[in-house]
């Protein structure tokens, strides 16, 4: 590999998030990276990833795959259960590694995957890159300008019918290191850190609703589900500069919700109403009317490039030729992991949660995205 030539990527999991997101960004938007090989226990499922994308090799063999000296990357897009094992396995094979979120479904496999990376100077980083795009990277500007004056106080929720209602194969989403706030909490914790900081406490409830879940589409319409991780979480944390953040995550609301799904920042001169963490751009949303009596004026975005799934992945090359901490990095993919746990650890002892770990905010994207 020369200093500018693209690094090579190995593909594990050939489910949909590759196949409609992370391949179509590799082959249209950017040139620091390349996937090289695709892997999958499903054989037949690596093996026409490969012949759809032309992708130049397939496994059915995770092992076969981390042998294979021409890679520099593993690409972790498996089910949240294989998520730390599999980065654990790609660092003593000598990989650096970026996956999907969660980073891990137990803090002892996250801190686990953190040290051998440490040990072998590798680096590691984690879903969601959504952050990077100009959306959040745009209300982070505002929030740093001063717009809203000193942040008081801020919400995250998400809340609605679960996987069921339109998935075809739901169950891992209700399987350990599923449910609301570990499926969709990593967007909006990365989208907090990345505006505010660290979080310090959480105090929170962890509840499982219903104990089965019946499928409500498709051709297993009517098989049921045993649920084995909480479904509604609610509660509040505080980060480290002192800001109370109140926080819903829900699969219980199939009848719906009538509140906002986007995240506010309240402030002593204004709110600000965010972008979707889950989305690349979107317009943010400002009032700095006394008592919000006027609409919200949507702000332009502040930043104009490329962007899609991967671009986290861009990052982490970026990251290794400059030898930096990724700005999706696994200490902050680690945090926000014992961030959503403690949630259920709250509920468990009745208490505020103080958190262990920390991270720094990533550094801003450049006003032109990553060359």
């Amino acid at each position: 590999m020369t200093e500018h030539s693209p690094m090579k990527v190995g593909l594990i999991g050939c489910g949909d998030i590759a196949r409609k997101a992370y391949i179509p960004f590799s082959q249209n938007e950017q040139s620091a990276y390349e996937i090289v090989a695709c892997c999958d226990v499903r054989g037949e499922f690596a093996r026409q990833m490969a012949e759809d994308f032309s992708i130049p090799k397939a496994y059915d063999d995770v092992d076969q795959l981390l042998a294979d000296d021409e890679i520099d990357i593993i690409l972790n897009l498996t089910h949240p259960a294989g998520h730390g094992p599999l980065n654990l396995a790609a660092l003593q094979a000598g990989k650096h590694v970026h996956c999907e979120k969660p980073f891990a479904v137990t803090l002892e496999e996250g801190k686990a995957v953190l040290e051998e990376a440490e040990r072998r100077g590798l680096k590691t980083s984690c879903a969601p890159d959504t952050v990077l795009g100009p959306g959040t990277q745009t209300c982070r500007k505002l929030v740093a300008d001063g717009v809203i004056g000193e942040v008081l106080s801020a919400k995250l929720q998400l809340t609605g019918a679960g996987h069921e209602h339109w998935h075809p194969n739901p169950e891992f989403y209700y399987k350990k290191g599923g449910g609301p706030l570990l499926d969709m909490g990593p967007y909006y914790l990365s989208f907090l850190v990345q505006l505010l900081g660290p979080v310090k406490s959480v105090q929170g409830r962890a509840i499982t609703s219903f104990k089965e879940r019946p499928f409500r589409c498709g051709e297993r319409e009517g098989e049921t589900i045993e649920v084995e991780t909480p479904t509604f979480y609610v509660g509040s944390l505080e980060t480290e500069s002192g800001v109370i953040v109140s926080v819903q995550f829900s699969f219980d609301h199939p009848f719906g919700f009538s509140g906002s799904f986007l995240p506010e920042i309240y402030g002593t001169q204004g709110c600000l109403t965010g972008t979707d963490p889950n989305n690349f751009d979107g317009q943010p949303k400002l009032n700095t009317v006394w008592a919000g009596s006027e609409d919200p004026i949507e702000q332009p975005l502040a930043f104009d490039y490329a962007h899609g799934r991967g671009l986290g992945l861009v990052d982490l090359v970026h990251a290794v030729r400059e030898n930096r901490e990724p700005r999706c990095g696994g200490q902050l993919a680690y945090h926000t992991l014992e961030v959503m746990l403690a949630f259920e650890e709250s509920e468990r002892t009745g208490s505020t949660v103080e958190i262990q770990s920390s991270c720094d905010i990533p550094p801003a994207m450049p006003d032109g995205g990553l060359a």
